[in-house]
């Protein structure tokens, strides 16, 4: 089932939470709305879900317009970031609640909704707690309760709104995993809110960037990260060193933000660059001309990647990540005097 926004705006009092937005999601894509708190991602994802209405726009469903239907004819199911569970319930019956409550034509039998039941709590690692009330339960428990309660009815559209917040890592790896084989399954169109760079990148057949109420960039995750057209886009979407520079027969040269006071003569061939971590390397020798000095300043092996914080000869905080191979053949201790250059042409470079 599709889902089509077409020019959606929501004001909150003087506030516009989202402002003119226009999005498409096709049947069975999984779409992650990525953005900072405060940009707009869940007021859209509940406009979509029937929980709130929009000031001006329309909402299609497969091709049907329901800016104006209830939540409940809309045919989604809905992961709230607050879980929003029945109290009086067992984990059991907040489960099996959406199952139980189907017509009778279509509504599974006792045994198949046990058993549809247990497998998701077995999925969600809480079949041991199937007669537990939530208040008897941690958040990160719950919310596993709220997920296994929508994908009970294997809904058409399933919307998610910070699903995986509340989880210790492990389990959030695991549940990411599931999530995104069981769309890969049943292709059920699927649009979650996160703030999680990662989480975004990694589940996501497409992401949309949201920032200050509007639609900042969207693509798949491999475009984003690697060609943002924003700087905004460049700098939310993972780390980023951010280089005042000058070019001179067409290189850059990175460098010190000038301080003279010639504004008009910096003006022709000023420019700011976003380098990302791994894009830049450490020698312990001069060997480029587009190099600059900086001294160690702390060093986290730990991992598969290290992380190498430098302060620049201008004194500006710059982050480097290395291979370990790389960062035992240089011996990098605090206090270490090392020259550092992009590893990439000055094209691939991030710049605005």
């Amino acid at each position: 089932m599709s889902i089509q926004v077409q020019h959606i705006s929501k004001r909150f009092g003087a506030y516009e939470a989202v402002d003119d937005v226009s999005l498409d999601v096709a049947s069975g894509e999984l779409v992650g709305l990525l953005g900072p708190s405060g940009s707009g991602k869940t007021t859209l994802l509940r406009m979509i879900g029937g929980l709130e209405s929009p000031d001006r726009g329309t909402i299609l469903l497969a091709g049907l317009d329901v800016t104006n239907r209830r939540a409940a004819e809309r045919g989604v199911g809905f992961v709230f970031q607050h879980y929003a569970l029945f109290r009086h319930l067992s984990v059991f019956e907040n489960v099996a609640f959406g199952l139980r409550v189907q017509p009778a034509k279509v509504r599974p039998s006792k045994e198949a909704i046990r058993r549809r039941v247990h497998e998701l709590l077995q999925l969600v690692q809480l079949d041991a707690m199937a007669d537990r009330y939530p208040a008897q339960l941690s958040g990160g428990q719950r919310q596993r309760v709220a997920l296994a309660r929508a994908l009970a009815v294997e809904p058409k559209i399933l919307l998610l709104d910070e699903p995986f917040g509340a989880l210790d890592a492990r389990v959030r790896k695991d549940l990411r995993r599931w999530l995104r084989a069981l769309h890969e399954r049943l292709h059920v169109t699927t649009l979650f809110v996160t703030h999680d760079q990662e989480e975004a990148l990694e589940l996501s057949d497409r992401v949309v960037i949201m920032n200050q109420g509007r639609l900042e960039q969207e693509g798949t995750p491999e475009a984003v990260y690697h060609n943002p057209k924003t700087a905004f886009v460049c700098q939310f979407l993972g780390d980023v060193n951010l280089f005042h520079c000058r070019s001179e027969g067409g290189r850059v040269y990175l460098s010190a933000p000038s301080r003279d006071g010639a504004a008009g003569a910096r003006a022709a061939n000023a420019r700011t660059v976003f380098i990302r971590p791994h894009l830049l390397d450490i020698s312990l020798g001069w060997t480029d001309s587009r190099q600059f000095r900086a001294a160690v300043l702390m060093v986290n092996p730990a991992g598969p990647v290290v992380r190498v914080e430098l302060e620049s000869e201008w004194g500006d905080v710059v982050r480097v990540d290395l291979s370990q191979e790389r960062y035992r053949a240089l011996g990098l201790r605090p206090g270490t005097q090392v020259f550092v250059a992009p590893k990439a042409d000055q094209d691939a470079l991030l710049t605005a």
